[in-house]
Protein backbone atom coordinates (compact mmCIF):
# COMPACT_ATOMS: atom_id res chain seq x y z
CA UNK A 1 0.00 0.00 0.00
CA UNK A 2 1.48 2.98 -1.06
CA UNK A 3 2.36 5.34 2.12
CA UNK A 4 0.51 8.44 0.87
CA UNK A 5 -2.96 6.74 1.07
CA UNK A 6 -2.01 5.87 4.78
CA UNK A 7 -4.25 7.40 7.54
CA UNK A 8 -1.77 8.47 10.67
CA UNK A 9 -2.67 5.63 12.64
CA UNK A 10 -1.65 3.62 9.79
CA UNK A 11 1.61 5.40 9.15
CA UNK A 12 2.46 4.79 12.72
CA UNK A 13 1.44 1.40 12.75
CA UNK A 14 4.04 0.80 9.86
CA UNK A 15 6.46 2.15 10.87
CA UNK A 16 6.54 0.45 13.98
CA UNK A 17 6.42 -2.97 12.31
CA UNK A 18 9.15 -1.77 10.49
CA UNK A 19 11.41 -0.74 13.20
CA UNK A 20 10.79 -3.93 15.13
CA UNK A 21 11.75 -5.85 11.96
CA UNK A 22 15.00 -3.72 10.94
CA UNK A 23 16.20 -2.82 14.72
CA UNK A 24 15.33 -6.21 16.63
CA UNK A 25 17.58 -5.63 18.79
CA UNK A 26 16.88 -2.43 19.98
CA UNK A 27 14.10 -1.34 21.99
CA UNK A 28 11.28 0.72 20.41
CA UNK A 29 10.64 4.02 21.77
CA UNK A 30 8.23 6.87 21.74
CA UNK A 31 11.26 9.46 20.37
CA UNK A 32 12.53 7.10 17.85
CA UNK A 33 8.97 5.74 16.38
CA UNK A 34 8.67 9.54 15.79
CA UNK A 35 11.41 10.06 14.36
CA UNK A 36 10.66 6.86 12.12
CA UNK A 37 7.39 8.66 11.17
CA UNK A 38 8.41 11.82 11.03
CA UNK A 39 5.87 13.79 13.52
CA UNK A 40 6.72 14.84 17.21
CA UNK A 41 5.93 12.33 20.13
CA UNK A 42 2.98 14.72 20.54
CA UNK A 43 1.20 13.27 17.45
CA UNK A 44 1.78 10.00 18.59
CA UNK A 45 0.02 9.85 21.12
CA UNK A 46 -2.75 11.86 19.66
CA UNK A 47 -3.58 9.02 17.98
CA UNK A 48 -2.56 5.73 20.38
CA UNK A 49 -2.86 6.98 24.15
CA UNK A 50 0.18 4.68 25.06
CA UNK A 51 2.93 2.62 23.42
CA UNK A 52 0.94 -0.43 24.54
CA UNK A 53 -1.72 0.45 22.15
CA UNK A 54 0.25 1.06 19.47
CA UNK A 55 1.19 -2.71 20.08
CA UNK A 56 -2.70 -3.64 20.39
CA UNK A 57 -2.86 -1.74 17.37
CA UNK A 58 -0.32 -4.57 15.62
CA UNK A 59 -1.80 -7.46 17.44
CA UNK A 60 -5.48 -5.95 16.20
CA UNK A 61 -4.00 -6.14 12.39
CA UNK A 62 -2.90 -9.53 12.59
CA UNK A 63 -5.85 -10.67 13.86
CA UNK A 64 -8.24 -9.14 11.05
CA UNK A 65 -6.40 -10.18 8.47
CA UNK A 66 -5.68 -13.64 9.44
CA UNK A 67 -9.10 -14.36 10.37
CA UNK A 68 -10.84 -12.66 7.77
CA UNK A 69 -8.57 -14.29 5.25
CA UNK A 70 -9.84 -17.62 7.33
CA UNK A 71 -13.20 -17.22 6.72
CA UNK A 72 -12.81 -16.82 3.08
CA UNK A 73 -11.15 -20.06 3.33
CA UNK A 74 -13.85 -21.71 5.32
CA UNK A 75 -16.45 -20.20 2.57
CA UNK A 76 -14.13 -21.48 -0.31
CA UNK A 77 -13.15 -24.69 0.54
CA UNK A 78 -15.33 -27.64 1.56
CA UNK A 79 -12.59 -30.35 1.72
CA UNK A 80 -11.07 -30.68 5.37
CA UNK A 81 -7.74 -31.32 4.35
CA UNK A 82 -7.44 -28.40 2.17
CA UNK A 83 -9.35 -26.14 4.62
CA UNK A 84 -6.83 -27.45 7.01
CA UNK A 85 -3.58 -27.21 4.89
CA UNK A 86 -4.32 -23.40 3.32
CA UNK A 87 -5.65 -23.00 7.37
CA UNK A 88 -2.04 -23.54 8.08
CA UNK A 89 -0.07 -21.80 5.06
CA UNK A 90 -1.83 -18.67 5.43
CA UNK A 91 -0.48 -18.08 8.64
CA UNK A 92 2.88 -19.05 8.02
CA UNK A 93 2.91 -16.81 4.90
CA UNK A 94 1.22 -14.25 6.79
CA UNK A 95 4.60 -14.06 9.38
CA UNK A 96 6.69 -14.18 6.89
CA UNK A 97 5.58 -11.20 5.05
CA UNK A 98 5.30 -9.31 8.47
CA UNK A 99 8.62 -9.86 10.55
CA UNK A 100 7.79 -6.99 12.87
CA UNK A 101 4.21 -8.32 13.32
CA UNK A 102 5.54 -11.73 14.45
CA UNK A 103 7.93 -10.73 16.64
CA UNK A 104 4.58 -8.93 18.89
CA UNK A 105 3.08 -11.97 18.45
CA UNK A 106 5.97 -14.26 19.19
CA UNK A 107 6.51 -12.15 22.42
CA UNK A 108 9.86 -11.45 20.95
CA UNK A 109 9.27 -7.93 21.14
CA UNK A 110 7.45 -7.66 24.15
CA UNK A 111 10.40 -7.77 26.86
CA UNK A 112 9.74 -5.54 29.51
CA UNK A 113 5.93 -4.57 28.07
CA UNK A 114 3.08 -5.03 30.25
CA UNK A 115 1.72 -8.41 30.85
CA UNK A 116 -1.63 -7.52 29.53
CA UNK A 117 -0.02 -6.86 26.25
CA UNK A 118 1.63 -10.23 26.38
CA UNK A 119 -1.26 -12.12 26.97
CA UNK A 120 -2.93 -10.62 24.59
CA UNK A 121 -0.39 -11.50 21.76
CA UNK A 122 -0.22 -14.97 23.21
CA UNK A 123 -3.87 -15.18 22.33
CA UNK A 124 -3.71 -14.92 19.05
CA UNK A 125 -2.11 -18.48 18.94
CA UNK A 126 -4.91 -19.72 21.03
CA UNK A 127 -6.94 -18.64 19.10
CA UNK A 128 -5.73 -19.82 15.71
CA UNK A 129 -5.20 -23.36 17.58
CA UNK A 130 -9.20 -23.36 17.93
CA UNK A 131 -9.87 -22.46 14.80
CA UNK A 132 -7.89 -25.54 13.69
CA UNK A 133 -9.52 -27.92 15.73
CA UNK A 134 -13.06 -26.73 14.53
CA UNK A 135 -12.10 -27.43 11.30
CA UNK A 136 -11.01 -30.94 11.95
CA UNK A 137 -14.25 -31.33 14.48
CA UNK A 138 -16.45 -30.14 11.39
CA UNK A 139 -14.70 -32.58 9.19
CA UNK A 140 -15.53 -35.28 11.83
CA UNK A 141 -19.04 -34.72 11.66
CA UNK A 142 -19.28 -33.34 7.87
CA UNK A 143 -17.18 -35.90 5.68
CA UNK A 144 -16.65 -38.60 7.89
CA UNK A 145 -13.09 -38.23 8.91
CA UNK A 146 -11.25 -39.29 11.65
CA UNK A 147 -8.49 -36.80 13.30
CA UNK A 148 -5.83 -38.76 15.14
CA UNK A 149 -6.05 -39.26 17.48
CA UNK A 150 -8.35 -36.54 18.31
CA UNK A 151 -9.58 -33.06 17.29
CA UNK A 152 -8.01 -31.36 19.72
CA UNK A 153 -4.94 -33.39 19.82
CA UNK A 154 -4.42 -33.17 16.15
CA UNK A 155 -4.82 -29.85 16.18
CA UNK A 156 -2.21 -29.31 19.00
CA UNK A 157 0.10 -31.65 17.28
CA UNK A 158 -0.34 -29.08 14.18
CA UNK A 159 -0.06 -25.87 15.91
CA UNK A 160 2.98 -27.03 17.58
CA UNK A 161 5.01 -27.57 14.17
CA UNK A 162 3.20 -24.16 13.05
CA UNK A 163 4.40 -22.55 16.20
CA UNK A 164 7.64 -23.46 15.76
CA UNK A 165 8.54 -22.25 12.54
CA UNK A 166 7.51 -18.81 13.33
CA UNK A 167 9.69 -19.14 16.55
CA UNK A 168 12.79 -20.13 14.65
CA UNK A 169 11.76 -17.01 12.08
CA UNK A 170 11.99 -15.10 14.48
CA UNK A 171 15.10 -16.62 15.97
CA UNK A 172 16.97 -16.67 13.03
CA UNK A 173 17.07 -13.11 12.30
CA UNK A 174 14.27 -13.52 9.96
CA UNK A 175 16.80 -15.90 7.64
CA UNK A 176 14.96 -18.85 8.21
CA UNK A 177 11.51 -18.85 6.24
CA UNK A 178 8.67 -20.71 7.72
CA UNK A 179 7.34 -22.05 4.53
CA UNK A 180 10.64 -23.42 3.40
CA UNK A 181 9.72 -26.93 2.88
CA UNK A 182 6.24 -26.54 3.95
CA UNK A 183 4.66 -28.40 1.39
CA UNK A 184 6.51 -31.65 1.85
CA UNK A 185 6.22 -30.81 5.25
CA UNK A 186 2.15 -30.58 4.96
CA UNK A 187 1.91 -33.67 2.77
CA UNK A 188 3.08 -36.12 5.27
CA UNK A 189 1.73 -34.35 8.69
CA UNK A 190 -1.71 -34.71 7.29
CA UNK A 191 -1.75 -38.31 6.95
CA UNK A 192 -0.51 -38.28 10.56
CA UNK A 193 -3.35 -36.15 11.49
CA UNK A 194 -6.20 -37.33 9.28
CA UNK A 195 -7.22 -40.71 8.83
Amino acid sequence: MNEVHLSPRERILQSLARLLETEPEKRITTAGLAREVGVTEAALYRHFPSKRKMFEGLVAYAEETVFGRLQSILEQQPDVHERLGQTATLLLIFCERNPGITRVLTGAALNGEDQQLQTRASHFFDRFETELRQILKNGELDQGVRPLPDASRAAALLMIQIEGRVQRFVRSGFRYLPTRGWEDVWLEMKGLLIK
